[in-house]
């Protein structure tokens, strides 16, 4: 392993993890066994990449697969099992605080308008970039150098826990995740204030302006207009550090994986205005002093010695695995496991482990038919395949 990989591996499980007690939590972890329905295998065994934190469609027709560098480089290239070649769409590694380029969405409107979004660390002083970009006119597969417009700014104390995801719900807002953005625990309480963004989900119309902004405060908002200091932006809180989270394609509903602190990782169906219990819980364990009253409870938990890092995933609607259908696929970035959970019947929620990999799971993405996909540190994209 040379240093650079080295490096880049560090600053991931800082991001993701941010836990002083990785080390402890690595070693002694079961391994039991599966049944051998399902392995992974490279997706597109001539491409790899530069610390892949996530693969996503434009979802325009092109058959094309984005994937994010977490140096900050976003890769293009055809969504093709014998692709030989894998374009820069957009280099921005001289932007970009080291290791920490974290989320891309592309605009509903695409097709017509050309935006995309980017979430990345930029440092002096350390801070979080929401900005919008344009595809070139000229080039499709080439990003306009000149475009950039920041729509936010959010100071960091540490690299640790910033969220990373984006992605545009089914009502066309832009939705934004962050985590604590403290080192260790939120001692300083940022996932409960209302009144800082850090620890929480965020909703913006960027589609629309406010008279003062890059972007319009949604109508319903849980706390447009409240006279108490809250941020309008704010559409759920109470997160440690959602790292990815994404929409259910059909029922519109919002899986969120927030990595746990030293005990347990959690799924949550996000719902607005809702406080999801960080750090007053960690997961169903009581964390530090505070409230309970009202914390919405996640759907889904599981402790150390299953995993130490959840990546949160989809709800699967693809092609290739029908028996999986309305299943929420999602893994482990330590103990390389991937799960289907089958949440119909709420009151008895059916977890199954589908694989257990010696990958460092970093994203889940789809494709435009809805088919998985899975980043790995290793810069190889795989997919979920069945034993023939």
């Amino acid at each position: 392993m040379n240093h650079k990989t080295l490096f880049a591996l560090t600053i991931l499980i800082i991001a993701i993890m941010g836990s002083a007690l990785l080390f402890n939590q690595l070693i002694n972890q079961p391994r039991p066994q599966t049944a051998p329905q399902y392995k992974v295998e490279v997706a597109f065994p001539n491409l790899s990449f530069d610390h892949p934190d996530g693969i996503y469609s434009s979802e325009d027709g092109t058959n094309r697969l984005f994937a994010v560098g977490q140096m900050g480089i976003i890769y293009v290239f055809e969504n093709l099992r014998n692709a030989t070649e894998a374009n820069n769409f957009l280099d921005i590694r001289d932007r970009v605080h080291s290791g920490a380029f974290l989320g891309l969405a592309f605009d509903p409107h695409f097709i017509e308008n050309g935006y995309f979004y980017v979430n990345y660390l930029a440092d002096k002083p350390l801070r979080t970039i929401i900005a919008q970009w344009s595809v070139s006119p000229n080039d499709p597969n080439q990003a306009d150098m000149n475009s950039q417009k920041i729509l936010l700014e959010i100071p960091q104390l540490s690299e640790s826990h910033a969220g990373g995801q984006l992605a545009f719900g089914p009502d066309h807002y832009l939705y934004i995740a962050l985590g604590d953005g403290t080192p260790y625990g939120d001692l300083i309480g940022n996932a409960q204030n209302r009144s800082c963004l850090q620890g929480k989900i965020l909703r913006i119309d960027v589609a629309n302006l406010s008279p003062n902004g890059n972007y319009a405060i949604p109508n319903d908002n849980p706390f447009k207009a409240n006279t108490s200091g809250f941020k309008e932006e704010i559409y759920a809180y109470g997160f440690r550090n959602p790292w990815r989270f994404s929409f259910d394609s059909v029922s519109g509903k919002l899986w969120v994986g927030d990595v746990g602190q030293d005990r347990m990782e959690e799924i949550d169906i996000v719902e607005k205005g809702k406080n999801y219990g960080w750090n007053i819980m960690e997961g169903t364990l009581p964390y530090a002093n505070g409230n309970q009253t009202g914390l919405e409870p996640p759907i889904w938990t599981y402790e150390r010695e299953i995993g130490n890092a959840i990546i949160g995933g989809y709800v699967y609607h693809g092609t290739k695995l029908k028996e999986l259908t309305g299943s929420y696929i999602y893994g482990d970035y330590i103990s390389g496991r991937i799960w289907s959970l089958n949440n119909h019947d709420t009151s008895n929620p059916v977890n199954k482990e589908l694989v257990k990999t010696n990958l460092n799971i970093t994203s889940f993405g789809t494709d435009q038919k809805k088919d998985l996909y899975i980043c790995a540190q290793d810069g190889k994209i795989y997919e979920i395949v069945k034993f023939q």
